[in-house]
């Protein structure tokens, strides 16, 4: 059985598939349903037919993982460091994730590469991927998304150089709106020594940018 906030319980539903990595955030179910059955009346649905029965249920548990991010700090998985004389980049590329849209509240999907320069401290590499899922498990946009993760590696690690960048397709303009199929925004974040130095710069983006040796 599934509960959130003390509401009434709610049967389990193999259509949903169980998330597999942040827990969901704790929404108010019962508020959430509402809204949506408001929605698919203000749409001309009838909310109580078979197919619609259980989806604002679904749509509330939905939100509740998409959500997941907004009651963590992510910064918290770069608290645990070790102290290696490791001089050259650290780099993790092609982390998928998935956002929603603030202004439309449609999916965005992409991959972030991540990479800094440590000054003697290094993390574990799915602390990386950890940092990144948990700035996108919240209503986002792509911007601010690549600097809250760039930033957050400065701050944190003190390296001497950390870089971000997001490659990623929003469905708020190929579904809607524009409705340019196959378009993909790219947004970096440079700081420190990436930012500064130009050879710097071009290596990192260089190296973000090769897969399997080829140049993409």
């Amino acid at each position: 059985m599934a509960t959130s906030r003390g509401h009434e319980s709610i049967d389990d539903d193999a259509s949903d598939a169980r998330p597999r990595d942040l827990p969901p955030a704790n929404v108010d179910i019962a508020r959430i349903e509402k809204a949506v059955r408001e929605i698919l009346l203000a749409v001309g649905e009838n909310p109580d037919r078979e197919g619609l029965l259980k989806t604002p249920n679904r749509v509330a548990r939905a939100y509740a993982e998409l959500m997941a991010g907004l009651p963590i700090d992510p910064r918290e998985h770069l608290k645990t460091v070790f102290r290696e004389r490791y001089d050259e980049v650290v780099l993790l590329r092609d982390i998928e994730f998935h956002s929603l849209c603030e202004h439309h509240l449609l999916p965005f999907t992409g991959k972030a590469h991540v990479a800094y320069l440590p000054d003697g401290k290094v993390v574990g590499l799915s602390k990386l991927a950890r940092l990144v899922e948990g700035y996108a498990r919240r209503p986002q946009v792509q911007e601010r998304l690549t600097t809250q993760i760039a930033d957050a590696l400065m701050e944190e690690l003190n390296p001497i150089g950390a870089a971000c960048v997001i490659e990623a397709t929003h469905t708020c303009m190929t579904i809607r709106g524009a409705k340019k199929h196959g378009s993909t925004m790219v947004t970096s974040a440079l700081r420190g020594i990436f930012k500064e130095n130009p050879s710097s710069r071009a290596e990192i983006l260089s190296l973000m940018h090769f897969s399997n040796g080829m140049k993409v």
